[in-house]
């Protein structure tokens, strides 16, 4: 049918298309992880910053 090298570069497009899936996965995954720890900072210091209010209001 067709010659060895071709059968190679199909076989070669494969792997690297699977390979291109399996790291933008990856990667996805990790970008979520630093997003949700970024927001848990965030939430912390609105809450800070919240009990800073009231603390202050309380002593008024």
């Amino acid at each position: 049918m067709f010659p060895i090298w071709i059968d190679l570069i199909i076989g070669g497009i494969a792997v690297s298309a699977v390979m291109a899936v399996k790291a933008a996965y990856v990667e996805k995954k990790v970008e979520k992880e630093w997003i949700e720890e970024h927001g848990q900072t965030y939430i912390k210091r609105m809450i800070e910053e919240k009990q800073k209010r009231l603390a202050y209001r309380e002593e008024e």
